[in-house]
């Protein structure tokens, strides 16, 4: 369980999020409309923390997409963009060989995969040597937000955020893996309950 108070960003919207490519690890940067989600964001906190936003912690992906989110919202919250730390273990799901393709695309090379996904989006692993399903994701985030001991803000990834949801959130698998995570909203942790803000 998280012990203490979340703010939980998924990075602002990238070209490939526009063109429904399965981003995954590769590290494609925010575009226009990226850059102005992760200002809401930023405002947002800066609304609901106020200068409290000094106390907290402040922990990203190390991926470029969630890093330049990260330093956006700590602007919007007139500290330092830079001064925050990184988690490899927060990183995308690994999409596997289909990374960087849309399912369309897929679908062309490999017409029952897209299939076998659908059936049981949460536990499928796509082909290839890195790739994981969101089970083995959740996985390997667990222990960064059930490590945390400070109250915490992070940015990360759509993936994250489905862990977060089947969780924490009482969410089930199929819910968790199929439901829409916003690039601009926010989960927040706190006392228990899971709610976006």
């Amino acid at each position: 369980m998280i012990s203490t108070e979340l703010y939980l960003c998924r990075h602002g919207q990238t070209d490939w999020n526009a063109e429904g490519r399965l981003q995954g690890q590769e590290d494609i940067p925010l575009n226009a409309l990226g850059r102005e989600q992760a200002r809401r964001n930023g405002l947002c906190l800066r609304n609901i923390l106020g200068a409290g936003a000094s106390g907290f912690s402040f922990l990203s992906s190390p991926l470029g997409r969630a890093v330049e989110t990260m330093r956006i919202i700590r602007t919007e919250l007139d500290l330092p963009p830079d001064d925050f730390e990184t988690d490899p273990r927060l990183v995308e799901l690994h999409f596997g060989d289909w990374q960087g393709s849309t399912l369309d695309e897929v679908r062309k090379s490999d017409p029952e995969g897209p299939k076998r996904r659908k059936a049981d989006k949460w536990n499928f692993v796509p082909p290839g040597e890195k790739a994981e399903s969101y089970a083995l994701l959740a996985e390997r985030v667990r222990p960064v937000f059930e490590n945390l001991s400070r109250p915490t803000i992070v940015t990360a990834h759509g993936g994250v955020s489905r862990c977060i949801l089947r969780m924490y959130g009482g969410f089930d698998d199929r819910a968790a893996a199929r439901g829409d995570i916003a690039q601009d909203r926010i989960l927040h942790w706190l006392d228990g309950g899971l709610t976006w803000v």
